[in-house]
């Protein structure tokens, strides 16, 4: 009877060791910026339902399908814009819980999150996201949360998180190392037995900076998430994430945050009230990560370096205030303006420039029905912020067309004497060599490159001659000061200085599963 007892036991347990974890996978991912004039809707959103997800995680292979039974229900990532409509933030929440409900019960659930969507009505719409969603699920599930650096960590997103992760690098050079850690971080904890973290210490920070000045690349922001790689390996250490917070969201939660996970209590909260501290007496060490200056003085540079340059690399300005990278409606018409009126730059054999890039849906329509060429004449920009210049009646010769790019849907050349507006139907940022080559335009030997995006992403950084970034109106005003904040909590570094220094001490956040008393879905 012993043995026969003995040998249940055995296969009892090797049959649980081949019981593959039940997974999740959702997420609602968009930068909303509270300063700009335009509302995102469900239709800016590109949703994905099931299997097709997959497809978001490029290190998704047949290793990770074997971990698992993966249960994807459903995901949406938009462009950075304005607000989110609250029709189309409920839209979406309710399908994704009511498809994971179909899914129940589950071991693990993957959040695919930004941290910096805002919604109309709403002062944190991703820890109502996660709080919900935490009721479908219920206790035991562990929730894996993915998230942008330049997102915001309420306490409510934290207290309904298990495991959190976010990028380490400005640009996101690691986005994807960083979404493949929050699935690893799951599956171990899965795997190992050990299940959620004993131990969550939260600490939010007065400070709300730029995207623009918490580039990695250089200091203090290199040596602030440098600091992650000597922690993390510390004992009962699972995971670290420093948040700088979303600068165009007027919230209380717009703040950074250290956020530190594992079992070993001494040495979580250590290391988040380090960082912490860390991060506060640097803070006036911020700097943009290249010249600011205005845009007339961006050009009078562009044109000293072009006098006075050794080879053909392009000047490069960035067009920071309009950014829709960052939340800007991409139509402010206020820097092409003052180019084509430029009597150094629009002239006949001037210097070639490229300018990237202005909506213009007229202009398109009238585009399409016009040989390369020949002349094209439509109105471009300002259809939804109009608040710093009109519309433009742009004239110029056709150049290139291209159809069917999932952001802008149609874009055009249009050759204004020696300047070549990019001219698309829907709002896009270019970012690649490809972009601009497809289009028949050349970035490593034009003159100037003026491109509506904050810091330069490896392609363009990689290009540049000479780079500055110029302090243009906008929905994401890089000038902090010039923006009417209203809602955000006070004293907040850079907009006051005279405060006294904050209690950054951590706080213990408890661990999810003692926020609800109704049963698991595994216990039902």
């Amino acid at each position: 009877m012993k043995k026969i007892l003995i040998l249940f036991l055995i296969f009892i347990s090797c049959k649980n060791e081949n019981i593959k974890p039940r997974i999740g996978i959702a997420g609602i991912w968009i930068e909303a910026s509270t300063f700009s004039p335009i509302n995102s809707t469900e239709k800016n959103f590109n949703i994905k339902y099931s299997s097709s997800i997959f497809s978001n995680y490029s290190f998704f292979d047949q290793s990770y399908i074997d971990k698992a039974d993966w249960f994807p229900s459903m995901t949406a990532r938009a462009l950075p814009g304005g607000v989110v409509t609250r029709s189309a933030y409920e839209s979406m929440v309710l399908q994704i819980l009511q498809i994971t409900q179909q899914t129940l019960p589950l071991d693990g659930l993957i959040l695919d999150l930004h941290g910096a969507m805002n919604v109309e009505g709403m002062d944190d719409p991703e820890g109502d996201f996660v709080e919900r969603i935490r009721n479908v699920v219920g206790e035991k599930t562990i929730i894996s949360t993915t998230m942008d650096l330049h997102g915001n960590v309420s306490y409510d997103l934290i207290k309904n998180t298990d495991l959190i992760t976010c990028y380490r690098m400005a640009p996101h050079e690691d986005a994807m190392e960083s979404k493949k850690r929050s699935f690893d971080n799951l599956i171990e904890r899965i795997q190992n037995g050990k299940g959620k973290p004993k131990y969550k210490a939260w600490s939010d920070i007065p400070i709300l900076l730029p995207g623009e000045k918490t580039s990695t690349r250089v200091e203090p922001g290199k040596s602030l998430y440098g600091k992650i790689e000597k922690l993390e390996d510390k004992k009962g250490v699972i995971d670290i994430g420093i948040w700088t917070g979303y600068a165009w969201g007027d919230k209380p939660r717009n703040r950074a945050a250290v956020v530190a996970i594992g079992d070993n209590k001494k040495n979580v909260i250590g290391i988040t009230e380090e960082i912490a501290n860390y991060f506060w007496s640097v803070r006036n060490d911020f700097e943009f990560v290249a010249p600011t200056t205005t845009l007339e003085n961006s050009i009078d540079q562009a044109i000293f370096y072009l006098n006075e340059r050794q080879n053909k690399k392009p000047f490069i300005i960035s067009d920071m205030g309009d950014n829709p990278t960052a939340g800007g409606s991409g139509d402010v018409t206020w820097t092409l303006n003052k180019i084509l009126k430029n009597e150094k730059l629009n002239k006949v054999n001037g210097p070639e420039i490229i300018y990237a890039s202005i909506p213009g849906p007229d202009l398109i329509k009238n585009a399409l029905n016009t040989k390369i060429g020949d002349e094209v004449t439509g109105y471009v920009g300002a259809i939804h912020d109009d608040r710093f210049s009109p519309p433009i009646l742009l004239k110029g010769t056709l150049k290139s067309v291209e159809l069917g790019d999932p952001n802008a849907d149609a874009e055009v050349v249009i050759k204004v004497n020696n300047i070549n507006v990019i001219v698309t139907n829907r709002r896009k940022p270019y970012h690649y060599i490809s972009d601009f080559e497809k289009l028949a335009l050349d970035p490593n030997n034009t003159d100037i490159l003026i491109v509506k995006i904050g810091y330069l992403v490896p392609e363009l950084y990689d290009i540049r001659g000479d780079w500055v970034m110029a302090l243009t109106p906008g929905g994401v005003d890089q000038d902090l000061l010039r923006l009417d904040y209203k809602e955000i909590v006070r004293p907040i570094f850079p907009l006051d200085n005279n405060f006294n220094d904050p209690d950054l001490k951590a706080k213990l956040v408890p661990i999810s599963c003692l926020l609800y008393t109704s049963p698991s879905p595994r216990d039902s």
